[in-house]
C-alpha cells in the first residue's frame, strides 16, 4: 500500500487524508516500517481544544510520556500544523471560523534510511470556513520536530 512512502511527513498526510479502510492500511504499512502512529478527530471552533484533541490521542497511544521534550516537541508539530491549515496565524472562533478535521501523529526517523534519528509529525486534513454548512473548504497542514 505505502511502498514508496518512506518519509515521515507523507505518512503523517496520507494518513490524515485516508477514508475509510484505507486509514487502517496506511497505519499498518507505517507500522510494519517501525514508524508509530495515532490518528483522530477533532471539530471546534476553538483552537485550544483542537491542540488538546490531538495531544491526548498522542498520550493515549503512548506516543509521547511525560517528559517535557517529547510534550514540548508535540506542542509545536500541532501549532506547525495549525499554521498550515490557516495558511498563517490559526484563528477561528474569534473570526467566526470552524474546523472540521482528521489528523495523525507519526513517530520514527525523517526518512527510513535514518534510524538513529527520531522526529515527530502531526498531519491534519479537513474542512475550514464558516460555521454554515456549505461554505466551508479543505485544508490541509504538516508540522514536523525533532525529538
Amino acid at each position: 500500500m505505502m511502498e514508496q512512502c518512506s518519509s515521515l511527513g507523507k505518512i503523517a498526510l496520507l494518513v490524515a487524508m485516508a477514508e475509510g479502510g484505507l486509514i487502517e492500511g496506511y497505519v499498518e504499512s507505517a507500522r510494519e516500517k517501525g514508524f508509530r502512529v495515532a490518528t483522530g478527530k477533532v471539530g471546534s471552533m476553538d483552537m485550544q481544544k483542537i491542540i488538546a484533541a490531538v495531544e491526548t490521542a498522542a498520550k493515549r497511544e503512548g506516543l509521547v510520556d511525560e517528559r517535557y521534550r517529547s510534550q514540548h516537541a508535540l506542542y509545536h508539530a500541532i501549532l506547525e500544523a495549525l499554521q498550515g491549515l490557516g495558511r498563517g496565524p490559526m484563528q477561528l472562533g474569534d473570526v467566526l471560523r470552524t474546523a472540521g478535521l482528521r489528523f495523525a501523529i507519526v513517530i520514527g526517523p525523517r526518512i527510513l534510511s535514518d534510524k538513529d534519528d527520531l522526529w515527530i509529525a502531526v498531519g491534519m486534513y479537513g474542512m475550514i470556513g464558516a460555521p454554515i454548512k456549505g461554505h466551508e473548504h479543505e485544508v490541509c497542514g504538516l508540522g514536523i520536530n525533532h525529538l
